[in-house]
């Protein structure tokens, strides 16, 4: 191994050929190892990714975001959140870049940026923050991802260590990758970066928030409303912002700093409280239930009109591609997803087709008057041998698979919940199942001072009265609101502590 020039490495070709971006399905083979100009700091660093390569992992990663996860269906909202987000990138160190900003339709409280300049918030976020200087403040610290190259640069380390890329789930990728768990590009969604690398993006993203004249000292309240909402608890099917974005020690108190090397009195500062919060007026508060809802051991999906009973006792989840079911000793799998419009006997085969994976008996019976088609199966991962039975059923112009899996040895010991789970596949009639609606926003300006409690007894919301004062940014119930505030209230919905 020889080093030249700005730090570049020679390898034999053996070990370069085996350096490629694994699982995102872009193509991109590794070019020569060597370093490039970091495009905000101007130090030289790692870089096995060149800047087209960056884009093309971005717009590969993009489409699995629309796709998996899809975009919350307000246009409006959608272009406001745009324009915040291009006329900050716009002065960035970065402008040419094909920037594009989206509020992604998922609960949870996150923002995520994904190489080349693909800028993602959650509603969840943004019916959690409250004026658009904190809006701004979170948009610029994902610029700032970017800008730094961040993802790339961990992308490069990855490579150096013949490391793939995957998305993370609740069990081992091995056997995930039998029931089609993963979008790999999604992978990049869940990078996790280091504290050096957030005490940078919070340094750029005030940067750039303070260049286009928001104001800075909203920043902290910002990261105040995460830490609580991430310790009463997220909801939604991606992770939160802290399981993403570690927190660095004291981060509050160095953005506070920051704000004082930086003269604020003499400059027209932009909150915009107001007219932030009519924009969210309205939206989807917690989970979409017509996405699909758990009510005890059933998972109805009024939207594509199908329900299914999992293990009682077993912990579920309703995950962005597939539902998923772990037993209580978390030996044992039950998933649902969709399988495409495959006919049912052709998904089979292929399943049963893949490297590694024997099948055992197969059965083309229907399943509650759906067409069908179902196997036991085996297949070899790196941790050893499961077993299990899979079906792939077709049903309202798509084809679902359904599958349960064990280690070797256990099947006899969930033969039959995984064949009474399978079996409870059937279309879904009730009215009051199909016809369930989300909870929404809804604002409403104080007519006289009171506390939130006050507040809450005259315009009741359907959400708890601690969650009801983290997203209006007030300590708890004896919290004063001035008369003429307006004050966000969550209306509709399931009934509290429904499953």
């Amino acid at each position: 191994m020889t080093r030249s020039g700005c730090g570049s490495v020679r390898l034999p070709f053996s070990a370069l050929s085996s350096l490629v971006i694994v699982g995102l399905g872009a193509g991109l083979a590794a070019g020569p190892l060597g370093c490039a100009r970091n495009p905000v700091t101007g130090k030289s660093e790692l870089s096995l990714v060149s800047e087209s390569q960056e884009i093309q992992m971005g717009q590969q990663g993009a489409k699995e975001v629309a796709q998996s996860i899809g975009f919350y269906k307000d246009a409006a909202v959608n272009a406001y959140v745009a324009d915040i987000g291009k006329r900050m990138a716009a002065q960035s160190e970065r402008p040419d870049l094909p920037w594009e900003f989206h509020v992604v339709d998922d609960a949870s409280v996150n923002a995520f940026a994904i190489p080349g300049g693909f800028i993602y918030v959650t509603r969840g976020l943004m019916s959690s923050i409250n004026n658009e200087a904190e809006l701004a403040g979170v948009i610029g610290h994902e610029i700032a991802h970017v800008t730094h190259r961040h993802s790339v640069q961990q992308i490069s380390k990855a490579q150096l260590a013949q490391l793939g890329l995957g998305i993370g789930s609740i069990i081992s990728s091995d056997i995930a990758k039998f029931g089609q768990l993963a979008g790999a590009g999604l992978g990049l969604l869940f990078l996790k970066y280091g504290r050096d690398a957030e005490n940078q993006a919070d340094q750029s993203g005030f940067r750039y928030a303070l260049g286009q004249n928001y104001d800075v000292r909203e920043m902290p309240n910002v990261f105040e409303t995460l830490s609580r909402i991430s310790e009463a608890g997220g909801a939604g099917r991606l992770p939160e912002w802290l399981a993403t974005h570690p927190n660095p020690d004291n981060r509050i108190e160095h953005i506070e700093k920051m704000i004082d090397t930086v003269r604020l009195q003499d400059r027209k500062l932009v909150v915009d409280r107001e007219d932030y919060l009519r924009h969210i007026q309205g939206m989807t508060f917690g989970e979409d239930p017509r996405q699909g809802y758990f009510e005890g051991n059933a998972f109805y999906h009024p939207q594509m009109r199908f329900q299914m009973q999992f293990p009682a006792e077993w912990k579920k989840q309703n995950m962005t591609q597939a539902v998923v079911a772990v037993s209580p000793g978390e030996d044992a799998i039950m998933q649902l997803g969709l399988a495409g419009q495959t006919p049912p006997e052709q998904a089979a085969r292929q399943f049963l087709s893949q490297q590694g994976v024997e099948a055992g008996n197969a059965s083309a019976a229907r399943i509650n008057g759906l067409p069908a088609a179902s196997s036991y199966f085996r297949a070899q991962t790196e941790q050893g041998q499961i077993e299990g039975i899979v079906s792939f059923v077709s049903y309202g112009g798509q084809t679902f698979g359904l599958m349960g899996y064990t280690p070797a040895g256990k099947l006899s010991s969930y033969d039959r919940s995984f064949q009474s789970s399978i079996g409870s596949f059937t279309e879904l009639r009730d009215a009051s199942k199909i016809n369930v609606q989300p909870a929404r926003l809804e604002l409403v300006k104080v007519p006289r001072q009171m506390t939130l409690d006050q507040f809450n007894s005259q315009y009741p919301s359907s959400i708890p009265l601690e969650q009801l004062a983290i997203i209006n940014h007030l300590e708890g119930p004896s919290s004063v609101i001035p008369v003429g505030r307006m004050v966000k209230r969550v209306v509709g919905g399931r009934p509290a502590g429904s499953s």
